[in-house]
């Protein structure tokens, strides 16, 4: 075990149980680094804080994970919270029309840089720290061995592999081991609607379970309304839409493959009857830079939009860049939708505090000549818990607003 000491007045957010340390922080590591390994680690006065996982090849070179000096975070604390992540969502199980959910939330659980969401009888881990991807064979293991999972599909997150030195590939697993499985789909409900989706489908898990809360509360807008679904990817929003009653329904997305797949998921919910006969007909597709295709649609069509963009800062230093696009793409909206139209808002970067999302509102708000009234604040379900000594896994947040002119 390594003894890692920190600087002078550098632990003031780690007594918190704030879990990461960045190099900047550190004073001295002994032994020499060779590889990744647990740590003790101290304050500049030698006090104990943490153990840790140092690893210089990380991005985030030490994590935290235990506080207690008597609890060393060895195989059986992984596994423990392996196991009490899966007690807290004890709810989620045995649904049969919601069977999508996420069983692990990375550093929230305890366990970080590791998401894991369970898709009926499947399970996709999505990786993004070395700690997680070292300690991949105990986290399949323990999951087979106490959910009986059909499979287990391993992802790592694109947006950190390199920073973390990570294969990028993906793996496949049964119960007898690895094997391949990527021509295999994936069936599954959310909330009374049918999803499929490719095994090797490689964008984070495939499907987006963070936004299950939400899709319902905006399906309960769309009744006799002409909707716009920005970013839809493959189309659960529509889908919320079409169950909700909306007249029609303007997809636009960058990947022609997604917003095809939509189409084919609109066709197999109509086949159950989970939404009205000749939805097909309500939905157009457009393939296209949502962001300039937003100036280009008709004004005053809209009665609802719905802006879900991917992540647009992945980390602080995009922040920047990241708010002028998110408040050009809201002052746009407001330009074009009718007025007295409902915009239902959204981000996923975890740099892009609640507030700062609310502020870059207002502004866009004040740029476009209209005022806004705030309906409903929205964040993810139950199943992404906020760490409160983790601010940043309050990731997703989002505002429905009215636009008054």
């Amino acid at each position: 075990m390594y003894t890692v000491t920190l600087k002078p007045n550098k632990e003031k957010q780690l007594i918190k149980h704030h879990p990461w340390v960045f190099s900047g922080a550190i004073d001295k590591i002994e032994p020499k680094f060779t590889s990744g390994a647990l740590a003790r680690v101290l304050a500049n006065d030698n006090s104990f804080i943490a153990y840790g996982y140092y690893d210089e090849k990380s991005h985030i070179i030490l994590h935290l994970l235990s506080w207690d000096e008597k609890v060393i975070p060895d195989d059986s604390f992984l596994v423990n919270a392996i196991k009490a992540a899966i007690l807290r969502r004890k709810d989620h199980f045995n649904k049969s029309l919601d069977n999508a959910f996420r069983l692990i939330h990375g550093e929230a659980d305890f366990i970080p840089g590791l998401a894991c969401d369970v898709y009926s009888s499947h399970i996709k881990l999505i990786i993004s720290s070395r700690y997680a991807y070292n300690n991949l064979d105990l986290i399949k293991n323990t999951l087979f061995s106490l959910l009986k999972p059909e499979t287990i599909t391993v992802i790592m997150d694109k947006e950190y592999a390199k920073a973390e030195s990570l294969p990028q590939k993906i793996l496949y697993f049964d119960k007898n081991g690895s094997t391949d499985l990527a021509s295999s789909t994936i069936r599954f409900y959310e909330s009374g609607i049918l999803y499929e989706m490719e095994n090797s489908n490689s964008q984070k898990s495939g499907f987006y379970c963070d936004q299950r809360d939400n899709r319902n509360i905006v399906e309960a807008y769309c009744k006799d309304k002409v909707v716009l679904d920005a970013c839809s990817y493959t189309g659960a929003f529509t889908l919320h839409a079409l169950r909700g009653g909306a007249i029609s329904v303007d997809a636009l997305d960058a990947s022609e493959s997604a917003l095809r797949h939509l189409l084919y998921q609109i066709h197999i919910n109509e086949d159950e009857g989970n939404i009205p006969n000749s939805s097909r007909e309500k939905v157009t597709i457009k393939s296209c830079d949502v962001f300039e295709e937003m100036r280009k649609i008709e004004a005053d069509k809209y009665d609802l939009m719905i802006l879900d963009p991917p992540k647009l800062a992945a980390t602080k230093g995009k922040l920047e860049n990241a708010l002028r696009a998110y408040k050009d793409l809201n002052r746009v909206a407001m330009m074009k939708i009718k007025n007295g139209g409902l915009i239902a808002s959204f981000s996923c970067s975890g740099s892009v505090t609640r507030e700062l999302l609310r502020q870059t509102i207002c502004y866009a708000a004040a740029d476009a000549g209209c005022e806004i009234q705030i309906i409903r604040a929205l964040s993810a379900g139950d199943d992404h818990p906020i760490r409160i000594s983790f601010p940043e896994s309050e990731y997703l947040k989002g505002f429905i607003y009215r636009v008054i002119r």
